[in-house]
């Protein structure tokens, strides 16, 4: 089994290296740890059993093929509104960072699901493989190429039918999924989103407590309940 050596200077990261890691990349390397990656081998040491490979050249051979290659028809393998595949690199609690034929991009937690999704990191792991839509491709050129795409499009919107079950003064369990300038997110046990605005519980509530909601309101251009958490049942300790 030989080594692989990757430089930082040759991973796609933009900083300059001569002064030091900056904070960001560092941190942006630290959360790849585990994911999959190509790379182009660009020197071997039989001694050391080791090489030294280029993931940039790599990545920018494949936004080559899938981004500007054509085939017979004038199409590129890889268009916006195309479904493919993306990998994982990185994950954090609003974001999941992925790698889509050599392209990297952030796709944030309100393009992850419809449902209310408070941890990314809950669903998504470095290394896994996911479904994506590509929204939007700019550049032109494999150097200047960036793209945006989503998930939640691939899965659909289970949230607006289940919606049909909710009913204004009905009671339902959920899970709060976040906070946000005194606006609660509640995901409710029959697959609806819902924001509270008021707590008649004593306690102070947190992310990941069960909670007992009341519907006050049902807002069908939004896909939402609105109503009050009347209790929490078992707070996140």
């Amino acid at each position: 089994m030989s080594r692989k050596r990757v430089p930082l200077n040759q991973n796609e990261c933009t900083a300059d290296f001569r002064i030091g890691v900056p904070f960001e990349q560092n941190l942006h390397l630290n959360n790849m740890l585990g994911c999959e990656i190509d790379f182009v081998i660009k020197g071997l040491d039989t001694k050391s059993r080791s090489i030294v490979a280029s993931r940039k050249d790599a990545m920018l051979k494949k936004r080559q093929i899938f981004y500007f290659d054509q085939d017979s028809s004038g199409q590129t393998k890889i268009h916006e509104d195309r479904i493919v595949q993306a990998r994982v690199i990185a994950v954090a609690e609003k974001v999941v960072r992925a790698e889509i034929f050599g392209v990297e991009t952030s796709i944030l937690a309100r393009d992850l699901s419809f449902d209310w999704l408070g941890d990314a990191r809950e669903r998504f792991q470095v290394g896994e493989h996911i479904l994506v839509r590509i929204l939007t491709i700019q550049g032109d050129s494999p150097e200047t190429l960036s793209i945006h795409a989503d998930v939640k499009s691939v899965e659909g919107n289970t949230s607006k039918e289940n919606l049909k079950n909710c009913r204004v003064q009905g009671k339902y369990a959920g899970t709060v999924e976040d906070i946000h300038k005194g606006t609660v997110f509640v995901r409710l046990e029959l697959g609806v989103n819902a924001i509270a605005h008021s707590c008649y519980d004593s306690r102070t509530v947190g992310k990941k407590d069960k909670v007992s909601f009341v519907v006050t309101h049902i807002d069908e251009d939004r896909n939402v309940a609105v109503g009050i958490i009347t209790r929490i049942i078992k707070q996140n300790i």
